[in-house]
């Protein structure tokens, strides 16, 4: 068994680090060009050490393969506006030459049965340490505002029920994942009147920012 965590995990922690700045560098390059950027925010973190102990009893991973069978020690969620913005978020990490990308899983195009939609990549990232580079495994989850709140809330459910969630309640929860997915689908439909409503706002919002600079001018 590990006995530092602490040590085990500060590589982890320096790439859910190193990763969160890139990616939130991604979408301010889309700011800066004034275009519509597919990431609308970024998150990380690292699993708590008991979530980890927890996992490897269920999935039978053995302390040492933890590395290589543990998939989302590092965990990145990137956050998106429309459904599209998931799969052009997908090939701009494609493109990238800091991470290899080792597997892709579609649940929106293949759904899971309890209603869960996302996209997951599983990378390797390469950490550099003061003892030479180490190559981690991190989990990058991307997914709507939607498929998010619906996940957080099924996330929760699923601790007290343990998966095991009374028929009803399942059934339940597979509709609300449909009618989140139907309003992706309608916030799709009028996308390009949504940005168009949200280039206005910015626009104005940052004329109003610098006229209120202009006044906080002392006077001459």
């Amino acid at each position: 068994m590990i006995e530092n965590w602490q040590h085990f995990l500060l590589p982890y922690q320096q790439a859910v680090n190193e990763l969160k700045v890139k990616l939130r560098g991604m979408r301010k390059q889309y700011q800066d060009a004034e275009r519509h950027s597919p990431i609308e925010f970024v998150t990380g973190r690292v699993k708590p050490v008991d979530s980890i102990k927890e996992k490897m009893i269920r999935r039978h991973v053995q302390p040492d393969r933890l590395e290589q069978d543990m998939q989302d020690i590092a965990g990145l969620r990137i956050m998106c506006q429309f459904v599209e913005d998931i799969y052009e978020v997908v090939d701009l990490l494609r493109q990238r030459s800091d991470m290899t990308i080792l597997e892709e899983r579609d649940y929106i195009s293949n759904v899971k049965p309890s209603g869960y939609r996302s996209y997951h990549i599983v990378i390797e990232y390469p950490v550099q340490l003061v003892t030479g580079e180490k190559r981690i495994l991190a989990e990058i989850q991307i997914r709507t505002l939607a498929m998010n709140f619906w996940a957080t809330i099924e996330h929760s459910l699923n601790y007290k029920y343990q998966g095991e969630f009374p028929e009803e309640l399942s059934a339940r929860l597979q509709r609300a994942a449909e009618a989140a997915f139907r309003l992706d689908n309608e916030m799709s439909e009028i996308r390009e009147e949504i940005q168009e409503a949200q280039n206005l706002f910015s626009y104005k919002k940052s004329t109003q920012h610098q006229a209120g600079s202009d006044d906080d001018l002392p006077k001459e």
